[in-house]
């Protein structure tokens, strides 16, 4: 069995946080590797939405879900010197501190309550966690509340969980509650560039209320 689809695999078919922290504590060490090798491209391309919305003066950002840390050297790249990250996975977290990206790296975990307070970031952004078997949708919750007045939501959702899990629910209902407004949807596009044709996402960005 081909090591690089067997552990993708595994990690979507998780049924419970304890079976993708061991999923991604296995995965860890041969993560960028095989999933650069896929194509996966979502980590990179996030970057032309935070350019889009965030003035490169405002921080601090939040990383939601960082995992091992692709994205923070390109958004440095793009003037972002003040990025913190969070994730589940301590491996995945050590391995994000050796990129030197991160002004702070937490460990927490999506869904449950984050250790920051109220309308800390001016933006926050989360690239594959919204995905089979990851962070739920009432994730966003929390996420808005850590992020301040005229800040920005960033992220990508798979397609396949957008309405099955909840996610239109919750973007509805933090709209009528006066908590977000939606900026931006794109139209579904693939998270890998060579391997997974089906594995489709949308991008969306919401101005925080």
């Amino acid at each position: 069995m081909n090591p690089e689809k067997s552990a993708l695999e595994e990690v979507y078919a998780a049924n419970s946080a304890g079976e993708l922290a061991s999923a991604y504590a296995k995965w860890s060490s041969g993560y960028d590797r095989q999933t650069v090798e896929l194509g996966y491209c979502l980590p990179f391309i996030i970057a032309g939405w935070v350019a889009r919305y965030v003035p490169v003066r405002n921080a601090p950002l939040l990383d939601a879900g960082c995992g091992t840390g692709l994205s923070g050297p390109y958004l440095r790249a793009l003037g972002y010197d003040a990025i913190e990250g969070l994730d589940f996975s301590e491996e995945m977290l050590g391995l994000a501190r050796r990129r030197n990206a991160y002004s702070a790296l937490k460990r927490a975990t999506l869904g449950e309550t984050l250790p920051w307070p109220d309308d800390y970031f001016t933006a926050f952004l989360s690239t594959g966690v919204f995905t089979e078997g990851h962070a739920p949708a009432s994730s966003l919750d929390e996420l808005v509340r850590i992020a301040r007045p005229g800040g920005h939501a960033i992220f990508t959702v798979r397609d396949s969980v957008l309405e099955r899990d909840g996610f239109l629910d919750v973007f509805s209902r933090l709209e009528q509650a006066g908590r977000w407004r939606p900026m931006e949807e794109s139209p579904p596009f693939r998270a890998f560039a060579i391997a997974e044709p089906d594995v489709l996402v949308k991008a969306f960005v919401f101005e925080i209320l």
